[in-house]
């Protein structure tokens, strides 16, 4: 290191954003994610012991994932690099290998490679870095926002370690945001900054679990903040309030958050569960996804849920999904909820789920032959073939029904339709029921 480089980094140490001061140079400064770097979970043993294999850690912003890497730093033997994918290209990674390869023949010493995210390098990169990951040659640690199993190339998933890093709690971001005021050597303590009990409470509450957000917020706060005649800054709730206006949402349309809500949004429909759903509803229309996607899952609810529990559901979801296109947000929430209450309250049957089975005997028995009478007699000579001949026209009968093989013969007595005792399908099966006894009586 070069004196310029040197002054940079320092500089850099006193200058930086308040989060990035405040990051932990060691495991015990760690807050949070004590499933992983607990005292003797897999994680803290393998720092501990430098015997760190490739890793990738995973969780929403501000969760500690470069904080843990720069841990890693701190305390490894190896010689440590680190890349962002969004400014990366080939020409950087092959400058990390040749000094990668350099490391391990001249010295035999390791080299620990980390992706700050990693998931924005495409396949060609990734593949890229797999031999290099396989023989040894780098350590590689990724960092990512996104689902690595949708976003990281399968190979290297299967040479890491994945380890899930979670929100943190509530008393954990109190914890760094009473470090981040009063500690003078990192954090803002140099201003004689005091934070009330109520402000506290609110930016950890609103910060929801993101510890970034939280630090920022102070940060702003105290630098935009007079002193009071006492010569202190008062961090009030209105301060606090001030400096996050908005809850942050952890709801990224393209990745997890995505799939995950919308998946508690149709199980919670199909539980008949009206509140969680509309919750899950409003995070959706919060964090700014599609009114027609969304419209479109109530609609697959209505069949695959209701069914002909209450055929109505259908007509109401179908109805709301040309509303929504139609009128626009905002008025469109209405609608939606609308939808989402009545599906949620409905009757539930899942009996249309029978054309799967249907399906699956059609890809096993597709080519059996269709009942003679039931072919097509619609033109000349079709009766010499035999084709409609000793058809019975339902309603020349009595309820409008008459027994007679409708299935192919190699498939009699099977059932797809399987209605249950639940809202209007317990008219149908009752009705069914009636009609094809009288038939037989």
């Amino acid at each position: 290191m070069d004196l310029f480089e040197y002054m940079r980094q320092s500089r850099q140490e006193t200058e930086a954003p308040l989060a990035a001061r405040l990051r932990p140079r060691c495991l015990e400064e760690v807050v949070g994610q004590q499933h992983i770097v607990g005292r003797d979970k897999l994680l803290y043993r393998a720092i501990k012991a430098d015997k760190i294999s490739s890793l990738i850690f995973y969780g929403p912003p501000g969760t500690g994932k470069t904080t843990l890497a720069r841990v890693i730093a701190q305390t490894t033997k190896a010689d440590f690099v680190q890349i962002n994918a969004t400014i990366a290209g080939k020409k950087d990674m092959e400058e990390v290998i040749a000094r990668a390869k350099n490391n391990q023949g001249m010295y035999g010493k390791k080299t620990t490679l980390f992706i700050d995210e990693i998931h924005r390098f495409n396949k060609g990169q990734q593949d890229y870095l797999l031999p290099f990951v396989e023989d040894g040659t780098i350590v590689l640690i990724g960092a990512t926002t996104e689902n690595p199993f949708f976003e990281v190339n399968s190979a290297l998933i299967s040479r890491s370690i994945i380890f899930e890093l979670k929100p943190l709690e509530k008393e954990e971001i109190k914890e760094l945001i009473v470090r981040a005021v009063y500690d003078r050597e990192k954090g803002m303590g140099a201003y004689n900054a005091v934070i009330e009990e109520d402000a506290l409470e609110f930016l950890a509450d609103m910060a929801g679990g993101d510890a970034r957000q939280a630090l920022n917020a102070v940060e702003l706060g105290v630098m935009t903040t007079a002193p009071r005649e006492d010569g202190k800054i008062h961090l009030t709730l209105e301060v606090a309030s001030e400096c996050i206006q908005k809850r942050i949402i952890k709801y990224d349309k393209g990745g997890d958050n995505h799939y995950d809500t919308i998946s508690a949004f149709i199980k919670s429909m199909r539980g008949s569960d009206p509140d969680a759903a509309l919750y899950y509803l409003a995070k959706m229309l919060y964090g700014g996804e599609s009114v027609t996607f969304i419209a479109r899952r109530i609609m697959i609810c209505a069949s695959e849920d209701v069914g002909n529990a209450d055929p109505q559901a259908l007509q109401v979801a179908v109805a709301a999904s040309l509303a929504v296109e139609r009128v626009g947000m905002p008025e469109a929430q209405i609608i939606l909820a609308q939808a989402v209450s009545y599906v949620a309250t409905a009757p539930k049957s899942n009996a249309a789920l029978g054309i799967f089975d249907a399906m699956s005997e059609v890809k096993k028995t597709g080519n059996l032959k269709i009942p003679g009478h039931l072919q097509d007699s619609h033109y000349k000579g079709s009766d010499k073939l035999g084709h409609g001949v000793g058809y019975k026209y339902a309603h020349d009968y009595k309820n409008h029904y008459v027994k007679q093989q409708y299935l192919p013969y190699e498939l009699t007595g099977k059932e797809f339709y399987r209605p249950d005792g639940n809202g209007y399908e317990a008219k149908i099966r009752a009705h069914m029921k009636r009609i094809r006894q009288e038939a037989e009586g």
